[in-house]
């Protein structure tokens, strides 16, 4: 599982009206995620109506660390007063256990 010990986990709650943005962000950040070497993994989710989430793996801190400095990060601290009814709320969290297919 070294691959993806290290995980990150963001909770994105949009401005009413504001949800097809959000996940239109969301998808387009794709790419973004691909071309990070250190990306182990890398999923958009949807929770809820206007509820939204970020998961993302890495083989080390440095990786983690990568990802928090790296262009999606800035991208969404960019249009987050316009697209967030709150600050994101990003946590480092460690994966215990992970199947890969």
């Amino acid at each position: 599982m070294s691959d993806s010990e290290y995980a990150l986990l963001a909770r994105l709650e949009a401005k009413d009206g504001k949800e097809s943005e959000v996940q239109e962000f969301l998808e387009s950040a794709l790419p973004m995620a691909e071309d990070e070497p250190d990306t182990t993994t890398w999923f958009a989710l949807r929770m809820g109506e206007s509820t939204f989430g970020i998961f993302d793996t890495f083989p080390d801190e440095d990786g983690r660390q990568a990802h928090l400095d790296g262009e999606i990060a800035a991208a969404l601290l960019e249009q987050a007063d316009d697209l967030l009814a709150e600050d994101p709320q990003i946590e480092e969290v460690d994966v215990l256990a992970a199947k890969h297919a």
